[in-house]
């Protein structure tokens, strides 16, 4: 089973990380394992251009992709390619048509499986499932609120969205997901419009004409950025008329002090504001020292006050996204699931989502979703996930569960 990325709680999902959260290592690309995928490589004779990483799992890992057929986003899952993990996809991909099949309006708050194929590499065959683009998930969400938890009205439209799909998979299906979590419930839309890829309307990364029969035989070379040229010397200008204000703004400060006469009296007001401001532009006074290290310190003492309001900024910015945020999502990542009349383990769900009658090894069924939907509920609202077990010296964390 893909265990949590949160076993470790704060990997959150952590697109981004160590090891536990968002890198999958390098153990697993060998023989059977991940296909070694990087930015310009193409797949399905140069059909899907990747452009960055999504994510890993222990089954796959998951790559943004642009779609030259149809000019459009996609995400790429190329799982790792040994016989029993190529069965498991091909049992997903059964899933995935049987839900696309039922949902040709696109209504059920499903994600839609868009195409799949095989694709050799050094380390075996890997299938490939190419899936409608989506959003952050809630457990970005989640983040946003600082782990606060979000108002109740926002955690009953998005329970609205979760229980749509559940009930289309429960009742129309008799399917079961078995993995529901914050990371595997997407938006359709990224809580900072500004870092979503599709406002672009343009990939970043394209093969050139000149080397594209490379880009077929899954070669990187060839690939140029669009306008990364523009962009170095933008940077480039940026930074100089930056050097060339502070460098102003240092010379005007610096003429304002030395206009005033020896003779004249400060305030304290004046003689802090100057002190703040030498600390920030790093002009000490070098006619007693005990001033100069004030002046070092008040310096400090400004930065932690810029440092903080920054903080106050950051959290009052990400609470306005929070506000506006669109709710509407889907259910994804269905690599463990079955059917009621059919399951392959006894073995599912992460930890911290898991039901009582798994825990005790009893028989399973829809209830086992509803179950991890109401621990979801729970942290949407609160910011703490409800179950959190820790292992101890002589009994483990699954042990926990099961007391």
């Amino acid at each position: 089973m893909e265990e949590n990325q949160r076993e470790d709680k704060d990997n959150a999902q952590t697109d981004s990380s160590d090891f536990t959260s968002e890198d999958e290592g390098t153990d697993d690309y060998r023989r059977g394992g991940y296909h070694a995928v990087r930015v310009g490589d193409t797949f399905k004779t140069a059909r899907y251009v990747v452009q960055s990483k999504l994510g890993w799992g222990h089954f796959s890992t998951v790559w943004l992709a642009w779609d030259t057929h149809n000019s459009r986003y996609v995400a790429l899952k190329v799982q790792k390619s040994a016989q029993h993990y190529t069965e498991a996809a091909m049992d997903e991909i059964t899933i995935l048509k049987q839900i696309a099949d039922g949902d040709p309006d696109d209504k059920m708050c499903v994600v839609k499986l868009l195409d799949h194929f095989k694709h050799s590499g050094p380390n075996g065959q890997h299938v490939c499932m190419v899936f409608e683009y989506l959003g952050d998930n809630l457990l970005k969400l989640i983040k946003y609120s600082d782990y606060r938890g979000m108002p109740l009205h926002m955690v009953k439209e998005i329970c609205y969205y979760v229980l749509v799909g559940l009930d289309y998979l429960h009742r129309q299906l008799s399917i079961i997901h078995t993995d529901l979590k914050p990371e595997n419930i997407l938006l359709l839309s990224t809580i900072d419009p500004s870092k979503d890829a599709r406002k672009s309307g343009v990939p970043l990364v394209l093969p050139s004409s000149r080397d594209k029969s490379l880009f077929e035989c899954g070669s990187p070379r060839g690939v140029k950025t669009a306008n990364g040229d523009f962009m170095k010397s933008q940077k480039k200008k940026i930074r100089r008329k930056a050097k060339r204000a502070a460098k102003g703004c240092a010379e005007k400060e610096a003429s304002e002090e030395s206009e005033l006469e020896p003779n004249t009296p400060r305030t304290p007001e004046s003689t802090n504001d100057s002190k703040s401001k030498a600390g920030d532009l790093q002009i000490h006074a070098t006619t007693h020292a005990t001033e100069g290290q004030m002046s070092s310190l008040d310096g400090v003492k400004d930065n932690h006050q810029e440092n903080q309001s920054h903080k106050k900024g950051s959290r009052s910015a990400r609470k306005m996204l929070l506000q506006s945020v669109d709710l509407k999502c889907k259910l994804v990542d269905f690599g463990n699931a079955c059917w009621t009349y059919k399951q392959f383990t006894s073995d599912i769900q992460t930890r911290q989502y898991r039901c009582p009658e798994v825990l005790l090894g009893s028989k399973y069924s829809t209830s086992a979703d509803l179950w991890s939907f109401a621990c979801i509920c729970f942290e949407l609202a609160t910011g703490d996930v409800l179950f959190d077990p820790h292992s101890g010296d002589n009994f483990d964390r699954d042990e926990v569960c099961s007391c």
